[in-house]
């Protein structure tokens, strides 16, 4: 549409007064004798025309495109990803629990429902969170707890130190968090403050949780929360990690097992209604978890490290090509 010289000069105008004079769309029409509304759309006429052209300068952050690439692949609400000195386990949990803790904090007003899991990971997370004073947020256990041996890593002692650094309001799941029988779950979730704390954690606005593989000689077996036959068994019947207890499969989907008839915590499908669900996860052996978290949409926002990044996206990339000479002979 060519515009009569009026029309030009008028969107010259405003465009010069709110991009260059830094003015407010309201300021610009009390000027002018506009409403905010029509000065809005105004500049929007001004970049469909061409007199407002926007460049996004290329980012230095070396990361920037491939969390992008990231974003737009599985559909996250955000990704964050890290680059360590080195990619031994330390040093992976050393850059990933900043960043974690990072973008945890900035996405929190102070008033929300905060839950989190279990995991030396979020032991990380934990260790790197600053001090704040946030007394009308609540930070709530999604699992119970899981015995001493490692207890620094457990849910219980996670969420405590959660709720100090934050100056919260503290809600623990005063259970185990595997029992040995269905019958004995049953009757601890009939209990008003176990069942009220699990009640609240599905309430939760955040969640901030470890991804976690079943490999033999992992935590889950040596602390005794999970007998080796039992990780066997959930391997075999084609386990690649879990979220707070809960085994899925290579496509995000929960492992039918015994183990969940005995689980006090959260289920996947109590998760995914969490709203915001940063997973932190990145290291040697990750990929097949983290990639079944992402199908399965059981986080929405992932924090890892960039070579996990870039073998996610090459992942997907060669499911995508398998899929289209399936197509074709098809």
């Amino acid at each position: 549409m060519t515009l009569d010289q009026d029309t030009r000069k008028l969107l010259y105008k405003i465009a010069k007064a709110y991009y260059e004079d830094g003015l407010t769309q309201r300021q610009i029409g009390a000027r002018l004798g506009l409403s905010r509304i029509k000065i809005s759309r105004l500049l929007n006429q001004a970049r469909e025309q061409g007199i407002v052209q926007i460049t996004i300068l290329p980012s230095q952050e070396p990361n920037a495109d491939i969390e992008r690439a990231l974003e737009d692949r599985f559909g996250l609400q955000e990704a964050v990803v890290v680059s360590p000195n080195d990619y031994s386990t330390a040093e992976v949990l050393a850059s990933l629990g900043p960043a974690a803790a990072e973008c945890l904090v900035r996405g929190l007003n102070g008033d929300e429902i905060v839950g989190l899991s279990w995991g030396t990971t979020l032991h990380a997370v934990i260790e790197a969170l600053p001090a704040k004073s946030w007394p009308e947020m609540t930070v709530v256990q999604l699992l119970g707890g899981l015995g001493h041996p490692v207890a620094e890593i457990h849910g219980t002692d996670l969420t405590r130190r959660m709720a100090q650094r934050f100056g919260a309001k503290l809600r623990l799941l005063p259970a185990p968090g595997v029992v040995k029988s269905k019958l004995v779950r049953d009757a601890l979730i009939e209990d008003p403050q176990i069942g009220g704390t699990l009640a609240v954690a599905c309430q939760a606005d955040i969640a901030i949780l470890g991804i976690g593989i079943p490999l033999h000689g992992s935590v889950v077996q040596q602390s005794g929360i999970l007998s080796r036959e039992e990780i066997v068994e959930l391997m075999d019947d084609g386990a690649v990690g879990d979220i707070g207890l809960r085994f899925f499969d290579r496509n995000g989907r929960p492992m039918d097992h015994e183990v969940n008839d005995r689980m006090i915590g959260l289920t996947l499908a109590q998760i995914k209604n969490i709203p915001r669900r940063i997973g932190v996860a990145g290291g040697e052996g990750k990929l097949e978890v983290i990639h079944g978290a992402l199908a399965g949409k059981l986080i929405n926002v992932l924090v890892t490290d960039d070579i996990t990044a870039a073998r996610l996206l090459k992942t997907e990339i060669t499911k995508l090509s398998n899929q289209l000479v399936t197509a074709t002979r098809d």
